[in-house]
C-alpha cells in the first residue's frame, strides 16, 4: 500500500506541484489550503507524514503543529519562505521532523520525505521500553519519565535520548548521533548534537540528580547501564 502525504499549503500552485511530484513517485497525496482544515486531516490518522506550510490562513503552521504534537507523532517536515534561525528553532521545538526554506528542489523536499518515513518506520519496528537508572522511555507514547515524574522533551531530544538508550554501553560518535537524529542530509550546524545533549542534561541530570550521559573526548557520548 501506497504511503500517503498531506500538503497543507495556500500557494495552491506550489501545493499542486508538490502532490504532482509526490503521486509521480509513488506516493498518495491530497492537499488542503487552510490551516484549521489541515489540522482536521493530520488529527484523522489516514496519513503516514505532512508537509505544512507556516504562514496559513486560518490557523498558522506553527500553532497546527502544536495541536498535532498533542495527539499524533506523524512526521511533519515545515515547508516556508521564513528562513530566519529562531524560525527554524521554533518549528523544531514544536515537535517539527525537519524544515525546508522556499524556493526549494522538489529533489531535496523528495529526499528529506524519504528519510523521514525512513525513520517512523525504524521507530514503529523498535516500539518498546527501555529502563536505565530510574529513566524510562515509552518509544509507544512517545514519552520519558524519571522517578514516574513526566519529562518534555521536543522531538529531537527524544529520539536523541532514544538512540543513547538503545545503544547503551556503545560510544557514540556525533556524526552517528547527527544521522539518527537529524537525517543524513541535514546541512545545519554541525554541533548541535553537543546542543541536544546540553538541553537533555539540564532536564534530567540537572534536575533529577542523575548522571545519565557520559562525554567520551574527542569521540562522542554514551549512555552506561
Amino acid at each position: 500500500m501506497a504511503q500517503k502525504i498531506l500538503i497543507v499549503e495556500d500557494e495552491e500552485k506550489i501545493a499542486r506541484f508538490v502532490e504532482l511530484e509526490l503521486l509521480h513517485e509513488g506516493y498518495e497525496a491530497e492537499k488542503v489550503f487552510d490551516g484549521r482544515t489541515g489540522l482536521d486531516k493530520a488529527l484523522s490518522g489516514g496519513f503516514d507524514l505532512v508537509v505544512l506550510d507556516v504562514m496559513l490562513p486560518g490557523l498558522n503552521g506553527l500553532e497546527v503543529l502544536r495541536r498535532i504534537r498533542k495527539e499524533s507523532d506523524v512526521p511533519v517536515i515545515m515547508l516556508t519562505a521564513r528562513d530566519a534561525v529562531m524560525d527554524k528553532v521554533s518549528g523544531l521545538d514544536a515537535g517539527a521532523d525537519d524544515y525546508l526554506t522556499k524556493p526549494f528542489a522538489i529533489e531535496e523536499l523528495l529526499a528529506r520525505i524519504r528519510v523521514a518515513l525512513k525513520r517512523r518506520g525504524v521507530a514503529e519496528v523498535h516500539t518498546h521500553r527501555i529502563e536505565i537508572r530510574g529513566v524510562c522511555m515509552d518509544t509507544d507514547r512517545h514519552e520519558v519519565t524519571v522517578c514516574g515524574e513526566i519529562v518534555e522533551l521536543t522531538n529531537r531530544e527524544f529520539e536523541l535520548l532514544r538512540t543513547l538508550m538503545e545503544n547503551k554501553d556503545i560510544v557514540m560518535d556525533r556524526e552517528k548521533l547527527l544521522n539518527a537524529v537529524c537525517g543524513y542530509d541535514y546541512l545545519g550546524e554541525t554541533n548541535i548534537i553537543d546542543v541536544y545533549v546540553r538541553y537533555l542534561r539540564t532536564k534530567i541530570d540537572d534536575r533529577f540528580g542523575v548522571k545519565l550521559i557520559t562525554t567520551v573526548r574527542g569521540v562522542g557520548y554514551v549512555i552506561k547501564e
